[in-house]
């Protein structure tokens, strides 16, 4: 019977504790909820006072995004006008290089068909030599232009390659700086 009796008393005490440590973890919950709406209210204070902006204020921030929107909108304009610049000077360059291509390899094909002593009378020879005159023109007997039988090395025509190459640099190069976005010195 003490043992019952016992058992009932420590089966109390069980009930007890559990029912003490529901309501300290209730008051704890309790007091965390309170502290966590306080903060939450200091927080929203805190922000409330921080948007309230004066007149002066709210009139210089519309200031600056309009600066901000007319530079956007000029850089923009600006960089439209770089871009339509830079692809008609690209243009150009295609055609320039595309132009001295064809320089290089008419040239280039006159003189490999002399230096293989090509017949003067083939129609396709005379065609190249009416073609090639004006650009070889201005190089004809600049060099002595070594023969041997039909075989002729062109030096003269050697000669006016790489002038033209270097004129197609130039022109290149030209092109390249006024395409170049322009500078204020």
């Amino acid at each position: 019977m003490v043992r019952i009796v016992q058992g009932h008393l420590e089966e109390s005490e069980m009930k007890s504790n559990v029912n003490s440590l529901k309501q300290d973890e209730d008051r704890r919950t309790a007091q965390h909820e309170t502290v966590k709406g306080e903060l939450r209210k200091q927080v929203h204070d805190e922000i409330k006072q921080r948007s309230d902006i004066d007149d002066r204020e709210k009139a210089e921030i519309e200031s600056v995004a309009h600066e901000l929107k007319h530079k956007a909108i000029h850089e923009v304009t600006t960089t439209e006008q770089e871009v339509t610049r830079a692809r008609q000077f690209a243009r150009i360059s295609q055609v320039v290089d595309y132009l001295f291509g064809l320089v290089y390899g008419l040239l280039a094909l006159l003189i490999a068909l002399e230096l293989f002593g090509a017949r003067q009378s083939s129609g396709f020879k005379q065609f190249l030599d009416t073609v090639t005159y004006p650009l070889v023109a201005p190089f004809r007997g600049l060099m002595p232009d070594p023969r041997v039988g039909n075989f002729q090395l062109m030096l003269s025509y050697i000669i006016g390659l790489i002038v033209y190459a270097l004129i197609h640099f130039a022109i290149k190069g030209l092109i390249r700086l006024m395409a170049q976005r322009p500078t204020a010195i």
